[in-house]
């Protein structure tokens, strides 16, 4: 395959005899580039300098101030000069096995003759060389026929050494909730959608001179001369699929990476190209996203932040703040229990919320490690209060899309609230719908097992996701929580409020509890209290908090229940 790609190669010519060097070069200019050196310091300088083009060395043995032994020597001890073919040319044949032992690839004897027998030699040499770097990746994609990410990236390589474009666009496409057309419109139509994309990509490279190539899953590449109108590269890829899916629409976005600097590898540059990508994941408004400073000050943050991540959880820089959460369909609103958030103290960059680190670490798979370190925090806290006040105060956690495909997690997480003397009861674990929808097999037969542990499951943002009202019904919960997207909007009898009194019809149908979360005016409140809402969590009742100002509700509710008692007992 790097034959089509139809590019002169580089050769560097070693020799110190001018007769020889003429010769040599007169064999391959047809179909090379040349560029010599005459001595063993003036080629070190030589590859150094032209490491990244040269397909080949012919390298003279016999020369002045270093020989070609000590420029083998030194090639075979660097990690990428050693990747370079050279051909020892020398009238010495009992040098052959030692320079096979410091890298040589082949031999040519002088004098030089049968020249048609030389370029052969040369051009297979040249051939193994970059079939080498190509023979562990597969080179296409059995669905789309694209190249693979690993054949994309070593193809983009050595067009890169190979093309004197002035500027390339790195540039990296999505399909938004991807998984949704699978779940809604069966595997067959999301396969569909992929190949029509994957056609769109392959007649745009060709089009434009450039490279196109699969990167797993929906992800697509394009690597291609700067210049384009990525609106319109947008509305070519997406001609016609709607009509594969019956007139749903595909939401696709485009991250890009202009005009890219060549000093960096091609992974990092199509890293850039995904992280402008993924700035705009779930805004349906914008569909395209250009790479600069900005996302690179945030990527650099976000670098930090990775790796700083696990100092931070062994220094105890992590803090939990509790939410509470008020039941208020008895004759008074009463402390019902709370939501854990963390917050990162960093020593350097302050407090961060949430929003900062969270998505940051999901995406990492290292939210894992933080999850399990609030786990613990909350269930010791919930245990000192259980203790200090006599009150039961069930805390909801998060259980990320991570945490489920972690290995034994029903066992951890019982490990961990039996390690601090509480029951299962007292931590509510939850679970985004999105979770829910994106591997419902996988998620559900993990819950039910949490269940029969004891634990209660949340539904975290219901209403955002894309549920069937079918798979509603099939899922193990025991509380419904509703988005505070829905509660912000609500008055009395506008569309919002209709949506949020359809969820609490279906919660009560399905015999489960409904909590809404941002509730913060009077008028939200009494709108959810006569639709029937069972609890709310919000800036109506509190911030939240840290343990030691959360304590002063506990210390409230414990009045209002002892002025209860004693009310009952006169």
């Amino acid at each position: 395959m790097v034959s089509q790609l139809n590019v002169r190669r580089t050769i560097l010519i070693v020799e110190d005899e001018p007769i020889n060097r003429k010769m040599l070069e007169n064999i391959v200019k047809d179909s090379y580039d040349v560029i010599f050196a005459t001595d063993g310091l003036k080629t070190i300088d030589v590859i150094r300098e032209n490491s990244d083009v040269i397909s080949l060395i012919l390298l003279d043995l016999m020369m002045p101030d270093m020989d070609g032994y000590e420029v083998l020597e030194f090639m075979h001890n660097d990690k990428i000069l050693k990747q370079i073919p050279v051909i020892v040319c020398t009238t010495e044949r009992e040098s052959e096995v030692r320079c096979f032992k410091l890298g040589a690839v082949d031999f040519i004897s002088k004098p030089f003759s049968h020249p048609m027998v030389i370029r052969a030699r040369i051009d297979r040499a040249i051939e193994l060389r970059e079939g080498r770097g190509l023979i562990h990746a597969t080179q296409n994609d059995a669905l789309t026929g694209l190249l693979t990410h690993d054949f994309f990236m070593e193809y983009s390589h050595f067009r890169d050494m190979h093309y004197a474009t002035p500027g390339m666009d790195a540039i990296v496409f999505n399909v938004n909730r991807f998984h949704l057309i699978n779940e809604l419109q069966g595997r067959r139509a999301g396969d569909d959608v992929l190949i029509k994309i994957g056609d769109s990509i392959k007649h745009i490279a060709r089009d434009r001179g450039g490279i196109s190539g699969r990167g797993g899953a929906d992800e697509f590449l394009l690597y291609i001369p700067s210049g384009s109108d990525y609106d319109e590269l947008l509305k070519e890829i997406g001609r016609g699929l709607e009509d594969i899916l019956n007139n749903s629409r595909v939401y696709l976005r485009m991250g890009i990476y202009r005009n890219v600097n060549t000093d960096i590898s091609v992974e990092h540059r199509f890293d850039k190209a995904r992280v402008a990508c993924n700035s705009i994941r779930g805004n349906y408004n914008i569909q395209s996203a250009i790479y600069d400073e900005d996302m690179h000050d945030k990527e650099a943050l976000n670098e930090r932040l990775i790796n700083d991540m696990a100092r931070g959880i062994k220094e105890r820089q992590f803090t939990v703040y509790y939410q509470p959460k008020y039941a208020i369909q008895g004759d008074r609103d009463s402390l019902y229990g709370a939501e854990a958030l963390v917050r990162w103290e960093h020593p350097e960059l302050g407090l961060l919320r949430p929003d900062k680190f969270v998505p940051l670490f999901e995406d990492n798979g290292l939210i894992h490690q933080l999850d399990h370190y609030v786990w613990d925090e909350v269930s010791k806290q919930v245990g000192e209060w259980m203790v200090n006040y006599d009150l039961k105060i069930p805390v909801s956690v998060n259980v990320s899309r991570v945490d489920i495909g972690a290995p034994n997690l029903e066992e951890e997480i019982f490990t961990t609230v039996q390690n601090n003397w509480i029951s299962p009861g007292m931590l509510n674990l939850e679970i985004t719908e999105s979770a829910y929808t994106e591997n419902s097999d996988q998620i559900i037969n993990v819950v039910k097992s949490l269940r029969e542990r004891g634990f209660a499951i949340e539904m975290d943002d219901f209403g955002t996701g894309y549920s069937s009202l079918n798979m509603i019904t099939s899922l193990p919960i025991d509380i419904l929580k509703l988005d505070m997207q829905f509660v912000k909007n609500i008055h009395e009898g506008n569309k919002d409020m209709k949506m949020v009194e359809l969820m609490i019809d279906i919660a009560r149908s399905l015999k489960v509890k409904v909590v809404a979360e941002g509730v913060e005016t009077k008028e939200q409140y009494d709108l959810l209290k006569a639709a029937g809402c069972d609890v709310i969590q919000g800036f109506y009742f509190s911030m939240p908090c840290v343990p030691k100002e959360f304590e002063k509700l506990i210390e409230k509710e414990n009045g209002e229940l002892q002025r209860e008692v004693e009310e009952a007992l006169q």
